[in-house]
């Protein structure tokens, strides 16, 4: 006899009450862990920014990589929530290893809110690339609690809509010059298609049928503007006196200019995308998401605009067929040169380590704001 009670599911198996209460206390315990984990890490984070505000002035080359260790530390936390709950990231392809120390824009496909933390997930384990990384995000994330994190970090928050497009794009390029490269950044996350995989996908068929263009279902058609003003700053500029040809001054051709192209195509198990909140609770069972990658360098992309615009076009329709393969066989297929299948591995160690280090950080600033109101009361 049954002591506990049970449903059938509609694929004749059994769940118990029992199982269920454990999922909903699971999922309970991880979002009141991340809440609590925002509360002792951002807070913390903009402290120790504040406290070191005067080196910004004083000696800002330390400043930065300091606010670049920190901005790290808080993304493992991010990186944090989908390890533990068992969504491993697989990748393949090319040896990134070439580009990550080097000027490098690195093209994404959008899928929903889980490609920016699976991103972090995946840079957190290797070495100098997170801090190093300026984030192109929908304006949107300006309001979020990370917003103050990236708004410190000097991310760019893209406007979006069709009205906004032209003075998104010439802040870009500002951004570029006054932020990106006096920061001496190394990768640019762009996602060229603007907006989730779901959102666009029906505009970009209709898009794509009245242009006679190519009709893609796991990806959409990319967009330019923010593309081609990358490549446009990030090119050595040209200009003649007298007849001779000079490089721009404004622009490092050994240090500033691009040097890779990064294209990275995600896709998730069943290609079912995972998101945000799934993250955060933890409730889909453990799965794999792979990441695929396809190296060029900078001086393959044409810098005439058609021919840019085939170019880029090529690479999402490349992703497509990507994507249709996998989808239908559960692999991607292998590419000349390309290495072996990997399962980014994180440290757990480490990650207990930030966390004391932020829960003892927070504890330190509450005594001496404590302290200082007390002075001043």
């Amino acid at each position: 006899m049954k002591t506990d009670m049970s449903i059938e599911m509609p694929d004749g198996r059994l769940k118990t009450f029992g199982y269920r209460a454990t999922v909903t206390c699971k999922v309970i315990i991880r979002i009141l862990f991340v809440l609590i984990n925002n509360i002792y890490c951002i807070p913390t984070y903009c402290v120790w920014m504040i406290i070191f505000f005067p080196l910004r002035k004083l000696h800002p080359d330390l400043y930065w990589k300091l606010e670049g260790l920190f901005f790290h530390w808080l993304l493992a936390m991010v990186s944090m929530w989908s390890w533990s709950a068992g969504y491993d990231i697989v990748e393949m392809g090319d040896d990134i290893r070439l580009c990550l120390n080097e000027r490098t824009l690195v093209l994404v496909n959008h899928q929903s809110t889980a490609d920016v933390p699976m991103l972090m997930t995946n840079f957190n384990s290797k070495a100098g690339v997170l801090p190093n990384i300026m984030w192109i995000m929908d304006r949107i994330f300006k309001f979020t609690n990370f917003g103050i994190i990236s708004i410190i970090h000097q991310d760019f928050f893209i406007l979006s809509g069709k009205d906004q497009r032209e003075q998104a794009v010439k802040e870009l390029r500002t951004h570029i010059r006054g932020s990106y490269i006096p920061r001496q950044r190394k990768l640019i996350i762009l996602f060229p298609e603007g907006g989730f995989l779901r959102k666009r996908r029906e505009a970009s068929l209709r898009y794509a049928q009245k242009n006679n263009l190519p009709l893609l279902e796991h990806v959409t058609l990319p967009r330019l503007g923010a593309f081609s003003a990358i490549i446009d700053e990030l090119s050595p500029k040209q200009t003649k006196y007298g007849g001779v040809t000079n490089n721009n001054t404004e622009l490092n051709e050994n240090t500033d200019k691009l040097a890779w192209i990064l294209d990275i195509t995600i896709a998730y198990a069943e290609g079912k995308p995972l998101d945000l909140p799934t993250i955060i609770m933890g409730q889909r069972r453990a799965c794999r998401t792979h990441m695929y990658y396809r190296l060029f360098p900078s001086s393959q992309v044409p810098k005439d605009q058609e021919e840019m615009t085939k170019w880029l076009f090529d690479r999402w329709e490349e992703k497509e067929r990507l994507l249709e393969t996998f989808y239908s066989t559960g692999e991607f297929p292998n590419h000349k040169g390309s290495r072996q299948t990997a399962v980014v591995q994180q440290d757990c160690v480490r990650f207990l380590i930030l966390h004391l280090f932020f829960i003892a950080s927070s504890y330190a600033h509450y005594r001496i704001i404590n302290y200082l109101i007390g002075l001043v009361w």
